[in-house]
């Protein structure tokens, strides 16, 4: 049996916590099979002990499982990860050193309103920073690769970025709009253009956004990330030290329990859960009466559950749809309405969380 033909079997272990097998991540480093003994070598980064007695395991019965298969000899070489300078949980080391706190916004499933909850909190947190005297401070990183909608919802349909320098030391403007600085996909092509890409080609892209984009000095750098466990979350963890997450879920258990998955994920790769917060919680009809549509209390069970807390809540309001699809998120278009109070409200508390948050582990880079 050939070494390609045995990372052909390899592919059925997965790297905890992820849907991506160990071959696609480069964990293994050689494999061959000879008199019956299969020898394999891996080599991974992680700051948790029980990554790779977990892969060990997987490994071997994955090669035992094999008639050719007598013997079967692992080698696991183990690199701690490293500590960013800044405090900030580390990650690639040509992550930009100006960003002060790096948030992913997470969901386990689609549907929840993530990408909309993110644009709003986003230019909330803009607000809130500017009222500090610190304008300008807030990114928005759109790494939902396949079906971008940042751009939309936050007024930048249609506009592209500016490039700055030539060849390998080329830099992407962001573009900003209501005082948040935005990087997404959709700048990049155009609304016939279906992504049709494997997983190293979405990694690369989420390295390019962190590392060749010219975010200049940031307070908050939200991340708006597919739903899911594959390829772009763990590129993110790799390439961006992350301060942590905050899952978006609605109340029905259809939504909390893929959410919980997701908050799973994060801990598996020692990215801490700030919160949970609920989306849709109820509907307030014209007569003043609230309406819980899709059931209550999940996002506080799924704080629950993962040992965090529930940030807050988002009622159901038509107009924050509307606005996204006109392009003004409703925080922007009524500063002082419903909306607004509630996602400030979140803001102020995630911020006054980061501040307090003292990072003792990282994320391993794989």
């Amino acid at each position: 049996m050939t070494p390609d033909a045995l990372k052909e079997h390899l592919k059925q272990v997965k790297y905890p916590g992820f849907s991506r097998d160990i071959v696609s991540f480069g964990l293994v480093k050689s494999a061959a099979l000879l008199d019956g003994t299969a020898r394999v070598a891996l080599a991974i980064t992680t700051a948790d002990p029980k990554i790779p007695t977990h892969l060990k395991r997987e490994v071997e019965a994955c090669l035992r499982a094999i008639p050719e298969v007598k013997d079967v000899v692992i080698d696991i070489a183990v690199t701690a990860p490293k500590v960013a300078p800044g405090g900030n949980l580390g990650g690639n080391a040509n992550a930009p050193k100006t960003i002060r706190h790096a948030v992913a916004i997470a969901s386990g499933k689609g549907g929840v309103g993530k990408s909309t909850f993110s644009v709003n909190l986003a230019v909330a947190a803009a607000a809130h920073l500017a009222a500090l005297g610190r304008p300008g401070r807030v990114g928005l990183m759109d790494c939902d690769i396949y079906g971008p909608s940042v751009p939309l919802m936050i007024g930048l349909h249609g506009q592209r970025p500016e490039v700055q320098g030539e060849g390998e030391n080329s830099r992407l403007i962001p573009i900003e709009a209501h005082g948040v600085k935005v990087m997404s996909m959709g700048f990049l092509v155009d609304d016939n253009t279906p992504v049709v890409w494997r997983g190293p080609m979405i990694m690369k892209t989420i390295q390019q956004f962190v590392q060749n984009v010219e975010w200049g000095p940031l307070d908050l750098l939200l991340v708006d990330l597919p739903p899911g466990t594959g390829d772009a979350q763990l590129s993110l963890v790799q390439t961006l030290p992350l301060d942590g997450a905050v899952l978006v879920t609605t109340p029905q258990p259809a939504a909390t329990q893929v959410a919980r998955k997701g908050g799973l994920m994060f801990q598996k790769v020692n990215v801490p859960l700030i919160g949970v917060v609920e989306n849709m919680s109820w509907f307030t009809d014209p007569a003043g009466l609230r309406h819980a549509l899709f059931g209550e209390g999940g996002g506080q069970l799924t704080a629950d559950s993962l040992g965090t807390v529930l940030l807050g809540q988002v009622p159901l309001i038509p107009e924050v749809r509307a606005a996204g699809d006109a392009g003004t998120p409703l925080v922007a278009a009524q500063p002082d309405g419903e909306a607004s109070r509630h996602f400030s409200a979140i803001v102020a508390e995630l911020l006054a969380r980061l501040e307090k948050k003292t990072p003792s582990s990282q994320p391993p880079a794989v």
